[in-house]
């Protein structure tokens, strides 16, 4: 089966790419175009069964291109931090959007068996009710959640208008190796692992539903293999939720620190823009695939910090800048 994955130069991208390839797909990678042949973190992956191309999915032509010749695509390429959407919205809706619609469009014109397009837990908003199922109102609560919308709704626009095999995948808040700093996990591990006694942080009272990087794989891959997704929007979801200060204190007993919250104005997102609680209900998903989360929580923050405190991992992280 051969495989597109746009943004795999990213974080889960870069895990997706492996994990297709450890299970024989043939994947050809999208890395975001730039002058210095740099991959992201497929830059030191190598297999005889991966293309790895450089270009950008707001270039409809180029998304043409690229799409040629796949079975599925599994499109990830997005701007995904909402502090920098606040400053740059337009550069979202181009990037998300309209590098949505290049892919559907191209999926359209090819004949493309399948395209998965990447949603976020962040449409729904703060939950009106939980667990938040499929059904559960969108709300636009940053530039960012409000560029994902669209990006859903232009996908599945496609999918009413001339049937193309769409597929939204609406992961919960993944984490795990490689993830950005701009992420509350590696913020933590990374200004612990990095030897501070206090550690700058948002909001500590949202809940969230965390989920480990292979588990987030593992659903968009039963997305892929099954034939009862199509048309639909699916959570990839644990079920479960817990507030960002029982995460820090859960981190700190890991990392046998005993560490101080100050709480960093700058990285507080304006009140009405603050999601407050986000617990998904993955029902949908268990029920028409063989997908489970497999991965607890404290396993998962365990995993996350070997990594994250190893040296040369480490090293690729500002731990003294908020990373926008």
């Amino acid at each position: 089966m051969r495989v597109l994955v746009t943004g795999a130069d990213g974080f889960i991208g870069s895990h997706l790419t492996e994990m297709l390839l450890a299970r024989g797909y043939q994947v050809r990678a999208l890395a975001q175009y730039n002058s210095f042949n740099y991959w992201g973190w497929i830059d030191d992956l190598s297999h005889k069964n991966l293309e790895i191309v450089s270009g950008d999915v707001r270039d409809p032509n180029y998304c043409r291109e690229i799409v040629k010749d796949m079975d599925i695509v599994f499109h990830l390429a997005a701007l995904i931090a909402i502090p920098y959407s606040y400053v740059a919205p337009g550069s979202y809706v181009d990037t998300n959007v309209n590098g949505t619609l290049n892919i559907c469009q191209a999926a359209k014109d090819l004949g493309t068996k399948k395209v998965i397009v990447t949603s976020t837990s962040e449409v729904y908003g703060t939950a009106q009710y939980v667990p938040i199922d499929e059904k559960h109102p969108k709300q636009p609560q940053s530039p960012y959640s409000a560029s994902k919308i669209g990006a859903d709704m232009m996908a599945m626009s496609y999918y009413n208008s001339f049937d193309v095999p769409v597929v939204i995948a609406r992961p919960f808040n993944t984490y795990g190796p490689r993830q950005s700093a701009r992420a509350i996990i590696p913020t933590i591990i990374s200004q612990i692992a990095s030897g501070k006694k206090e550690i700058k942080l948002g909001d500590l009272t949202p809940t969230r539903d965390f989920n480990y990087v292979s588990d987030t794989c593992e659903g968009f891959i039963a997305l892929a293999e099954s034939d009862e997704v199509i048309g639909k929007e699916i959570n990839i979801a644990s079920n479960s939720e817990i507030s960002m200060e029982a995460t820090l204190s859960l981190i700190a007993e890991i990392m046998e620190s005993d560490v101080k919250f100050i709480q960093d104005e700058q990285r507080l997102r304006p009140a009405k823009s603050e999601v407050f609680r986000l617990y998904g209900d993955n029902t949908l998903i268990k029920s028409l695939t063989d997908f489970d989360s497999n991965v607890s929580l404290e396993e998962g923050l365990r995993k996350t910090v070997d990594w994250f405190t190893k040296e040369e991992n480490l090293a690729r992280y500002k731990t003294t800048i908020y990373n926008v």
